[in-house]
């Protein structure tokens, strides 16, 4: 094995901060991830919002942020960074609460620390938060997932460490709809994909129901223990409130504009107003996220453009799939 070298440690052994001033700027992003493991109880009454403090999310998310941007006053040897995003979003297991952090920046110098942080602060807040519950309660598995720019480009952990998806066929669908969640308005497009993915062979999960303005903890949960494919219905259109292609541009690593194009198209040929969906396609690490309208037809449009693509793009993302 060859000699390593640490980049924070001098000729002579000593602790120093690297000189980046030469390193070109970069654009750079990186996701961490963690688990609070806590009992059933907890993992009810967090999602149900019923502790006794605060909204526990939402103090774990903007203390996680918080300590994003504090990280170089923690770490020593840390750059301090202007940091363009952090979204820190949280899933659920039975027993655990999970936590994933995504912090980007553009400069000489990577942000893995900033994700970690964030992860790391975010659990011990949760930690804070159930400690009257379940004191036992432990956090664990912070750990870096994937990071993009600078010199060495991207760099992720295998899939057997991330949770990439070694089933091409799980699935998760996810509406975006206040009255929905809030049980003022049935539901039909999240049914109907359900339907059609269950016919097609997929195991499906969902439908994840979140209001507008919480779809971005819809897509933390629905990313959670990363399924082949995440289909999404609503808040694709310009009304204040729909935040879905946002939401979904904040968890994606690389854009699939023509299959959002392809839906657009198809729904426009009938429809004209569906030329205003504002829907994204792309991949978040290994898991295919598309964008549909909320609207039945929209979602007609969506099954009819993904049904011949599906196999293989699953199979492309996966690693198969190549033109012959």
């Amino acid at each position: 094995m060859g000699v390593v070298s640490l980049t924070h440690v001098d000729d002579d052994g000593r602790a120093r901060m690297v000189d980046v001033s030469a390193k070109a700027d970069s654009t750079r992003r990186a996701t961490a991830a963690g688990a609070l493991h806590t009992t059933a109880e907890v993992v009810a009454l967090v999602r149900a919002d019923e502790l006794p403090k605060a909204d526990v999310l939402s103090t774990a998310r903007i203390a996680g942020i918080a300590g994003a941007k504090r990280t170089a006053d923690l770490i020593p040897l840390c750059h301090q960074l202007a940091l363009s995003g952090v979204e820190v979003g949280f899933g659920f297991t039975d027993t655990a609460i999970t936590i994933e952090a995504t912090a980007k920046t553009k400069g000489p110098t990577g942000v893995e620390m900033e994700a970690l942080t964030a992860v790391a602060i975010a659990g011990l807040t949760l930690h804070d938060m159930v400690k009257a519950v379940d004191p036992a309660a432990t956090l664990t598995d912070v750990r870096l997932l994937r990071k993009d720019g600078g010199k060495r480009g991207r760099w992720q952990r295998s899939p057997a460490e991330t949770g990439e998806p070694t089933d091409t066929r799980s699935a998760v669908v996810l509406v975006a709809s206040t009255a929905a969640a809030a049980g003022t308005r049935a539901d039909t497009t999240g049914p109907a994909l359900v339907e059609w993915l269950s016919g097609l062979g997929f195991t499906v999960r969902g439908p994840l129901i979140y209001p507008d303005a919480e779809i971005a903890a819809g897509f933390a949960d629905a990313l959670t223990g990363a399924p082949a494919l995440v289909i999404s219905t609503g808040g694709t259109g310009a009304a204040p409130t729909d935040a879905t292609p946002e939401a979904t541009r904040a968890v994606i690593d690389r854009e699939l504009p023509g299959v959002a194009e392809s839906i657009r198209q198809r729904g426009a040929a009938t429809f004209p107003l569906a030329a205003l969906s504002r829907g994204v396609a792309g991949l978040a690490g290994r898991t295919v996220v598309v964008n549909l309208p909320g609207s039945p037809g929209g979602v007609q449009d969506g099954i009819a453009t993904l049904e011949p693509l599906l196999d293989h793009l699953l199979a492309q993302v996966a690693g198969g799939g190549r033109h012959e």
